[in-house]
């Protein structure tokens, strides 16, 4: 009879051990599905929320990494994670045409309203007007992220939109999205610093992607296609580029991993000056994101190229 009682009791706990267990797997599920999802559209904004809020929310990358940014057209599947997702922040200025007609659900925010864009100057203008008949952002430039301003403007509007959506973590935002905007103040600091004093004042790129840098940083832009990373450079534009690496004394130019480098490859062949690879974080490539490269990683390395080819004391 003991050993009946024994067995009984043994059999008791072990099913309130197994209780114990489903239940706290359950709570784990529940709180797993309640974490709210955040949709973001570009690396950058990808950036800037991962370091505020960190695990705390589900953050959907609507870009993937790899892909090219300027050809991406969002699955059904994404489209739908996107309509469940509890906030938005997408680039806009005409970056994302998807978003045209898109009807979200949730909150979503247009970014490039809340930051300062850059308005062509007039020979930025007609040259993109004649390269870019499809482009839908022909009178500003869409790369704002490259402006360190901006991004704290885009830090401080996605910290307040996120302790909206997630008041207990408030603490954790604040704390987490100070250290992002110091970061990118003494970003603003090296480049200044670095490209204060240069030989050159002239940089050349097959598309013109870091006009934001070239306004705050004081050097020259010439690209093959203005802003457009699609359009054919002409004859004219190619002579033009030459001139500008003869006249200049150019050693390097610029081509970006998302745009087609045949062009710019041939010229610096033929120009016999070095070709590297620039990254105006529209997106970031594979072989980046296996790195865990950030905002900050990239643009340090940007910069140090930008010094290198300008000759920068």
């Amino acid at each position: 009879m003991k050993d009946f009682r024994n067995v009984i009791f043994i059999l008791v706990i072990l099913t309130f051990l197994l209780q114990m267990y489903v239940t706290n797997s359950d709570n784990a599920k529940n709180a797993a599905n309640d974490t709210p999802m955040v949709a973001v559209s570009t690396f950058s904004l990808y950036d800037i929320t991962k370091h505020i809020a960190g695990d705390s929310v589900e953050i959907i990358n609507i870009l993937p990494f790899g892909v090219d940014p300027h050809s991406f057209e969002p699955t059904p599947k994404l489209m739908a994670d996107i309509e469940k997702s509890s906030l938005v922040f997408f680039s806009g200025a005409g970056l994302e045409p998807w978003t045209h007609g898109f009807s979200f659900k949730n909150r979503a925010i247009d970014m490039s309203k809340h930051v300062k864009l850059r308005e062509l100057d007039a020979d930025e203008h007609e040259h993109h007007k004649h390269n870019d008949k499809q482009c839908a952002h022909n009178t500003i430039d869409p790369h704002y992220w490259l402006d360190f301003t901006n991004m704290q403007n885009a830090t401080e509007l996605i910290k307040n939109e996120l302790i909206v959506l997630r008041p207990k973590y408030k603490e954790m935002y604040e704390k987490n999205a100070a250290n992002y905007t110091h970061m990118l103040q003494k970003l603003d600091k090296k480049y200044k610093k670095n490209l204060s004093s240069c030989r050159f004042d002239t940089v050349i790129v097959n598309h013109n992607a870091i006009g934001y840098l070239s306004q705050n940083y004081h050097f020259n832009v010439e690209s093959l296609s203005g802003l457009s990373p699609e359009a054919e450079p002409s004859a004219s534009d190619i002579t033009r580029i030459f001139k500008e690496i003869k006249d200049e004394g150019i050693s390097t130019i610029f081509f970006e991993s998302f745009v087609n480098d045949k062009a710019i490859t041939t010229v610096a062949n033929d120009a016999k000056v070095k070709l590297e690879v620039i990254q105006p974080l529209g997106n970031i490539t594979a072989d980046e994101a296996k790195k865990d490269a950030s905002y900050e990683d990239i643009m340090y390395v940007n910069l140090n190229k930008l010094s290198k080819a300008l000759k920068c004391n």
